[in-house]
Parts: C-alpha cells; sequence; structure tokens
C-alpha cells in the first residue's frame, strides 16, 4: 500500500529536501530514502546504523559481497526494489554474470565455495528459519566460513529480512535500471546511514 506522506513527503520541510535531493540527483529519490523522512523512528538513524554496520563495517566479507547477500535475500523475499537496489550495488565489484547467475541459482553460479554456503545458510534462515540448526552452522564451518564470517552473513540477512518486508507492504516503486545504477554509486559514497 503507498502512503501519500512517504510518496510527497510528511512536513513541508521534508517535501522540500525531496524535491531538493531529485532535482540534484536528477532522478525521483528512491522510496527506501523517502521512508527514512517518513518515518524517523522505524526507518530512520536506527535502522540505517544497523544497515550502515553491517554493510560497510568491518567484516570477512567485500561491500560487493554483502551486497549480493542482500540482492539474494531480496529475492527470496520477492522484492524486486531491493534485488535491483543490491544486484546494481554489487555488480560495481563483481561480474554482472556472476551477479545474475548467482540471483538465478547460487548452488550452481560460479562463486567461492566459502560465499555459496553462506548463501546456503542465509537462504535457510530467510525461507525456512525454524529448521535452521547446529547442522547448518557445521556444514558451512567445513566450507570455510569461520564463525566470525557466518555472523556477518547472517547480519545481513536479518537487516534485509525487515527491508525487503517493509519495502514489499509500502509497494515501493521501481526505479529503472539507469535510476538503480545512479543509486548504486550514490550508496556506495554515502552509505546507509
Amino acid at each position: 500500500m503507498r502512503l501519500t506522506d512517504v510518496e510527497r513527503g510528511d512536513s513541508p520541510w521534508h517535501r522540500a529536501l525531496i524535491r531538493m535531493i531529485s532535482r540534484v540527483s536528477g532522478m525521483r529519490l528512491p522510496d527506501a530514502a523517502r521512508v527514512a523522512f517518513y518515518d524517523r523512528g522505524f526507518a530512520g538513524p536506527s535502522l540505517g546504523e544497523w544497515t550502515q554496520k553491517t554493510m560497510r563495517g568491518p567484516s570477512a566479507w567485500s561491500v560487493s559481497e554483502r551486497e549480493l547477500m542482500a540482492a539474494c535475500v531480496a529475492a527470496w523475499n520477492s522484492c524486486p526494489f531491493c534485488v535491483g537496489a543490491h544486484g546494481a550495488i554489487a555488480v560495481r565489484g563483481l561480474d554482472r554474470d556472476v551477479v545474475e547467475r548467482t540471483l538465478a541459482d547460487h548452488t550452481t553460479a560460479p562463486i567461492s565455495t566459502r560465499l555459496r554456503a553462506a548463501l546456503t545458510f542465509i537462504q535457510k534462515m530467510t525461507r525456512e528459519p525454524d529448521a535452521l540448526a547446529a547442522a547448518d552452522v557445521e556444514a558451512a564451518h567445513r566450507a570455510g566460513v569461520d564463525s566470525h564470517a557466518l555472523r556477518d552473513a547472517a547480519a545481513v540477512a536479518a537487516v534485509f529480512n525487515v527491508i525487503t518486508r517493509y519495502a514489499n507492504a509500502l509497494d515501493f516503486a521501481i526505479p529503472t535500471e539507469e535510476e538503480f545504477e545512479k543509486s548504486a554509486g550514490m550508496l556506495l559514497r554515502r552509505g546507509y546511514s
């Protein structure tokens, strides 16, 4: 359900800010940013800080690998906005064909065994959380994913299981491929908070 206040801004100040940012960037401000203006108590500083720490903080995974994980979580949650947004960032550091093949089926994609194991773990975490067990952790460890790397991957899945659900619930508008590319550059420069 699209909320009018998310679309246009919930105050004169936010409406002006949305218009200015859209004008300066040469594109419609994506709904993810509009939501941050709309409900700062939910999608504002706390969610932004959590996402920033998870996606740009120190990690065993590269920024592109974490963005690919986010795009995969989005695909598993049928969230086209987040697939497009995070896929566009992932291709800044990974080959486009690798990203597309991973999104189609990570079990056959040309990625490292370690990344494949982490994606298998977070796919189960996303789709069958009640079935996640110690055996899944052990399988990831056997594939070379240490506890720190597994925690980092699980953090990506956790934050994007939240974000993809609110993106779908609020019916985020889907930007063009060119707009996703522009937004990817901005997110890489500015981060999430």
